[in-house]
């Protein structure tokens, strides 16, 4: 069989129609590139302080705005999410609404019957190749210890993830510091025993700490991690939502205590995310939600 294949006559023909063709090659590769998913070019990180599930919070209670929580998260679409006042029963409620993610974590106690600082992540993006607690304690390996003086153990759950597609690591701490006014020097302490075993990782390790700091950045706890740590939003050159995010249920808010900090990563996007739905909010903070690109190659 013989197979005759027509050129243009023209030369300029020819070439008019060899440029269409790049044009057109070049055009896919731009939609392509569009349509790739954000995660697989950043990596977005939440903190979510969910609040505890407690009858008394009423109109609040769990039961009420659970699934508003959990819309929260689908439309932010994190790849890892630091939870803190997370109960066992949320975190379950949570993936059975979310199956895209896992969870892990222990309580403040060393069980599953009070609050996790839970850690969720993408399944099909991320893999756990390390992970434990530790407590925020002169011994800080023993579970519910406390010697600061505060009311309640604080801890630090913490992840080595792996991106499955890249193969880059980085470490990822979550944490809940003491709440009370006069608590500053505990959480002083708590924040020098994160940074002293920030120290002894690898030199130049990527790292994430998302947390309910209880204390704001005029603090002498916030002016220590952020000398050795980047504060997301600070650095961000893009920024939505309000700076405050406590709000006790209200949507006012009038306290800044929610963070993320990173080591090795750039912030390109950070936003306090306002979500409500007929007035009723998922909690009593608002989430804190950033995109960070690796500071370095892989």
């Amino acid at each position: 069989m013989h197979v005759t294949v027509q050129l243009p006559r023209h030369p300029r023909s020819y070439c008019l129609t060899t440029n269409r063709f790049r044009l057109t090659l070049f055009l896919f590769a731009l939609i392509g590139l569009a349509s790739t998913p954000l995660a697989a070019q950043t990596l977005r990180v939440m903190s979510f302080n969910v609040r505890v599930p407690v009858q008394a919070d009423g109109p609040n209670r769990w039961e009420a705005r659970r699934d508003i929580l959990v819309r929260t998260i689908r439309e932010e679409h994190p790849d890892v999410l630091g939870t803190q006042e997370l109960h066992q029963e949320q975190g379950d409620y949570i993936v059975s609404k979310l199956p895209q993610y896992a969870w892990f974590g222990i309580d403040r106690f060393g069980g599953h019957k009070d609050e996790h600082m839970g850690v969720f992540y993408r399944k099909d993006l991320l893999r756990v190749k390390d992970s434990g607690s530790f407590w925020l304690s002169d011994t800080p390996d023993k579970p519910g210890s406390i010697t600061w003086g505060h009311p309640y153990p604080r801890m630090v759950t913490w992840a080595l993830f792996e991106e499955i597609k890249s193969g880059r690591t980085f470490y990822y701490y979550n944490t809940h510091l003491p709440y009370q006014t006069q608590d500053e020097p505990a959480r002083l302490k708590g924040a020098q025993e994160i940074l002293s075993r920030l120290a002894a990782m690898p030199k130049g390790a990527p790292f994430i700490l998302t947390g309910d700091l209880n204390t704001d950045a005029s603090s002498p706890t916030y002016a220590l991690l952020t000398k050795t740590l980047q504060d997301a939003r600070a650095t961000a050159p893009r920024v939505e939502g309000p700076e405050k995010t406590f709000h006790n249920f209200t949507g006012t808010p009038d306290q800044r205590i929610d963070f993320i900090m990173t080591r090795g990563f750039a912030s390109t996007y950070y936003a306090t995310v306002t979500t409500q739905q007929d007035g009723r909010y998922p909690s009593d903070h608002f989430p804190v939600v950033t995109d960070l690109r690796w500071a370095t190659p892989h």
